[in-house]
């Protein structure tokens, strides 16, 4: 909670990557949330005051995933939430001519996010939601010290540049 609170304030889209993780780890503990409480808060060196916060917030996370059926895939609905409102806001930023370097770096972007699409089992996602589950896929390689492909590398930086333009118009909208 703790973490995902400073990085909803800090890097929207840092939070939504920490929140895919998170959706991952709590199903390695098969949304559990006593061994989520045993197995995984333990390790931290909190006070119990943190860890007791921590302990609700991830049982409330899990008790969700059970009620949305995200067991086994799938994001939450408030993680989808957010991604919405990015949307928007990149609905907003792309009909604006004041924006030409977000409107640049997404038609830069382009080709890799309907590329990914198409990779990704026809599922008709988003395209803001395409861009942060490659982000999060090319994560979890470097995670398992996985070789990245050079046209792997180019669509990441393409698409890591969308996002972080993206993130640093969603804190300026946020600051107003």
């Amino acid at each position: 909670m703790k973490i995902a609170k400073l990085l909803k304030e800090t890097n929207i889209a840092e939070y939504v990557l920490y929140m895919f993780q998170l959706e991952d780890t709590l199903r390695a503990y098969d949304c559990d949330a006593e061994r989520v409480a045993k197995e995984y808060i333990a390790r931290f060196d909190w006070t119990d005051e943190e860890k007791k916060a921590e302990e609700e917030w991830l049982s409330g996370l899990c008790t969700m995933m059970h009620e949305e059926g995200k067991l086994k895939s799938g994001h939450l609905q408030g993680n989808l939430g957010t991604i919405s409102l990015l949307t928007d806001l990149h609905i907003e930023l792309l009909k604006s001519p004041q924006h030409p370097f977000y409107s640049s770096a997404y038609y830069k972007a382009l080709p890799f996010i309907v590329e990914y699409r198409q990779k990704s089992h026809g599922e008709d996602n988003s395209e803001l939601l395409n861009c942060f589950e490659m982000l999060y896929a090319v994560m979890l390689l470097r995670l398992q010290k996985r070789e990245i492909s050079k046209g792997t590398q180019e669509a990441l930086t393409a698409v890591s540049k969308l996002i972080a333009a993206l993130a640093d118009a969603w804190k300026v909208s946020k600051s107003l």
